[in-house]
């Protein structure tokens, strides 16, 4: 409504017979009673917007199919969760190992003394028997050998065989009421990424049960091995790399997947000050062949030879084209040091300074290589190719494969 402080001006006279005459009044009054709601009743308009926006989530939630009748409540959270719970399960099943050894200068009545501790993993229970799967280098000169269990009981244990190449033990000892097995998985399908958890008693049995988590790093992976510490690999040893924490006890622990599943034997770990998070565990898939023959036998029956070999990568050039006569065209190969009498390679006529270079028609480059051809792909029994080259001449001859006594 607009005031205006100017008189009256007389108003000229509407033409007869307007028919819109009762419009104008009804849209003002119409406009006036708005005016005077909102003025009354201020919240008029914050309500309807409330109530529109109410209506459109209310249609949204409907549109997008949600349910969520929790709004608004406290969340709850469970910490007994999977992962927890697997843990719980398979803990038990990892015990600690002692490996006690007699110093003969005590005399036979003395006790055994401490000279390492690892861990190891329960993989089998039958008629009244624990069978446990470890390192070979935690039970390497052990006269004697104590597993402690996961309530601390401490039970002696038996070596029925053990592995240098494959580092790989088994035990066995009488079994308790509470003693179970851990449920064996498959390495063969492992990915990069993969969550993985280690269980070991890293730095002695007062951290036992030690749990870490990380993932598969990488599969396949193949690390040298030197067995007489000579500052050359002896073997190659193929292995899975994990981020899970593997310290000095942990060997011979479990690695596991999200299942509580056996994946991997923990074996060792780079252990250099600018390295972290790098350790490795031998493949189940590759164990368990070498834990059943070692069950059956007591140790690994692998082919025979009877030649001390090394490298030709050890010597100088000079040795190569002077001492063992070597023509420019050989790259590698591995030299024979000495034969044992009686032996299939002395029966074959290999003689000291022979060069071998090949095993079947495959090269042969260094001690790793014919080691790998010979263990894994030849059988005691088998005839076996030999190239090699002596005084400059290159020679072949067959060796019939034995086991040794």
């Amino acid at each position: 409504m607009e005031y205006n402080d100017q008189p009256d001006q007389p108003q000229p006279p509407q033409p007869p017979g307007n028919k819109n005459k009762w419009l104008v009044p009804l849209l003002l009054g119409i406009i006036i009673g708005g005016i005077l709601v909102i003025l009354i009743n201020p919240d008029f308009l914050n309500n309807e917007n409330t109530e529109q926006a109410n209506l459109a989530e209310e249609e949204n939630n409907e549109t997008s199919g949600s349910n969520d009748d929790s709004a608004g409540q406290p969340m709850q959270v469970d910490v007994s969760t999977q992962l927890t719970d697997i843990i719980e399960q398979v803990t038990p099943a990892v015990v600690g190992i002692t490996n006690i050894q007699q110093n003969v200068s005590w005399g036979a009545g003395a006790d055994g003394i401490e000279a390492g501790t690892g861990s190891g993993v329960i993989y089998k229970v039958e008629n009244g028997e624990t069978y446990i799967v470890t390192n070979h280098h935690v039970i390497e000169d052990a006269d004697a050998v104590e597993v402690i269990m996961y309530d601390d009981t401490h039970m002696e244990a038996d070596i029925i065989g053990s592995d240098l190449f494959t580092d790989l033990a088994v035990l066995k000892m009488e079994s308790g009421n509470k003693d179970k097995a851990m449920e064996v998985g498959s390495s063969a399908n492992l990915k990069v990424g993969e969550p993985a958890i280690a269980i070991g008693n890293p730095l002695g049995a007062y951290l036992s049960s030690t749990v870490t988590q990380g993932v598969i790093s990488g599969t396949e992976r193949t690390i040298p091995m030197d067995f007489n510490f000579d500052g050359q690999p002896d073997w190659q040893a193929e292995v899975v790399q994990t981020d899970a924490a593997i310290n000095p006890g942990n060997s011979g622990g479990a690695l596991i997947n999200l299942y509580g599943q056996l994946i991997g034997i923990n074996s060792m770990k780079i252990n250099e000050e600018a390295v972290e998070g790098i350790g490795f565990a031998i493949p189940i898939d590759s164990a368990l062949p070498v834990m059943q023959e070692l069950e059956e036998h007591g140790e690994v029956v692998r082919p025979f030879l009877g030649v001390e070999i090394y490298s030709i990568e050890e010597l100088p050039q000079y040795e190569w084209r002077n001492t063992l006569q070597l023509p420019l065209e050989v790259d590698g190969g591995v030299y024979v040091w000495s034969v044992e009498n009686a032996s299939p390679a002395d029966k074959a006529g290999i003689e000291q300074y022979d060069v071998i270079v090949a095993l079947d028609g495959e090269p042969v480059y260094n001690t790793i290589d014919l080691r790998k051809i010979l263990y894994e792909q030849k059988d005691v029994g088998d005839h076996i190719k030999v190239d090699y080259y002596r005084d400059g001449e290159l020679n072949q001859t067959e060796i019939v494969l034995e086991v040794q006594e």
